[in-house]
């Protein structure tokens, strides 16, 4: 189902199309490509948006920066510098977050309206990113597919293509609370994250290069416990690259049974307890879990690549399954 959710100053209409399957009900803008509302049931059967969003466009566009449930890119997380090399080029992207670029720059993936298509049981959001846009290099072509799988589980599947080296992350920025979205502080709430490591950074967050043992640290998430607050870092996940998408982390909210448990193909997990939020929301009332390659991968040769050439297809799969318990 889709339906017009709002027009841009220069006319560009932004849809809503909603999709159902298996319990879970979920609203997708073409705006950003963000989720606006994922509604599952709790342990007694009753049904709540576990997102954080706005009721209408206007919101989203008074309230950008913390990229409510947006798809980001061209490179999620920091790029140090707003600069990086490339094949012996340096490419000096917009800074949006200080002297660094955060999340794609001022005009990234998430404010741009997307073409969409229905697919079985999902939707596809598509759209070619100038070469040259924020900074940088290459035309891409880029898709971002959602769908319900039969337990009703949220598949986000992206795939694109260059015609020149380029560096590209893409992931979803959610923010959940399994208590429901206007339900306050989320730091009750249980997680587990499948990374004995993590990337320590500096006083811009910025990733020193370094890679720690969580080990009788704060970061160590390997058994379930309380998120708390004061995150905002990368979790290196024990799994690696893998080809199809393996379970890295679970949140949990013991009051009312609601989980969620996710899994990705990427290398790395943002943990962001959202310290700094907008009225009407307040400090740690979502937890976003950011499925990625590491920050500053571009500056960072020790770690994951994040280059795309001509001639390959960047591939990426992250599954959002729910349970009760």
């Amino acid at each position: 189902m889709t339906e017009l959710f709002g027009t841009l100053s220069d006319g560009t209409e932004v849809h809503r199309w909603t999709l159902e399957r298996a319990g879970t009900r979920v609203e997708i803008l073409t705006y950003g490509g963000i989720v606006r509302s994922l509604e599952i049931p709790d342990r007694e059967g009753r049904t709540a948006n576990v997102v954080l969003g706005f009721p209408s466009l206007d919101g989203y566009l008074a309230h950008p920066e913390p990229y409510f449930g947006a798809l980001v890119g061209r490179y999620a997380n920091r790029i140090a510098g707003a600069r990086f090399p490339l094949d012996g080029a340096v490419y000096a992207l917009e800074p949006n977050n200080g002297p660094n670029s955060l999340h794609g720059g001022t005009h990234g993936f998430d404010k741009r309206v997307w073409d969409a298509e229905p697919v079985e049981h999902g939707l596809r959001l598509t759209r070619i990113s100038p070469h040259g846009e924020e900074g940088f290099p290459g035309r891409l072509a880029v898709s971002a597919t959602y769908t319900l799988d039969p337990a009703g589980a949220l598949h986000l599947a992206y795939e694109a293509t260059t015609d020149a080296p380029t560096v590209l992350n893409l992931t979803h920025h959610g923010y959940f609370n399994l208590a429901g979205h206007d339900a306050g502080h989320a730091g009750g709430h249980e997680l587990r994250i499948a990374a004995s490591r993590f990337t320590p950074v500096d006083a811009d967050l910025i990733p020193t290069g370094a890679i720690e043992d969580v080990t009788g640290s704060r970061f160590d998430f390997r058994a379930a416990r309380k998120t708390g607050s004061g995150y905002d870092h990368n979790f290196v996940l024990d799994k690696g690259v893998t080809a199809a998408p393996q379970e890295v982390a679970e949140l949990h909210d013991p009051a009312c049974g609601r989980t969620l448990t996710i899994s990705t193909t990427e290398p790395g997990l943002q943990l962001y307890t959202a310290d700094h939020l907008p009225a009407p929301f307040a400090p740690g009332d979502g937890i976003a879990l950011e499925t990625q390659h590491f920050p500053d991968s571009p500056n960072q040769p020790e770690f994951p690549s994040t280059v795309l050439r001509p001639g390959e297809v960047f591939g990426s799969e992250t599954v959002y399954a729910f349970s009760v318990r």
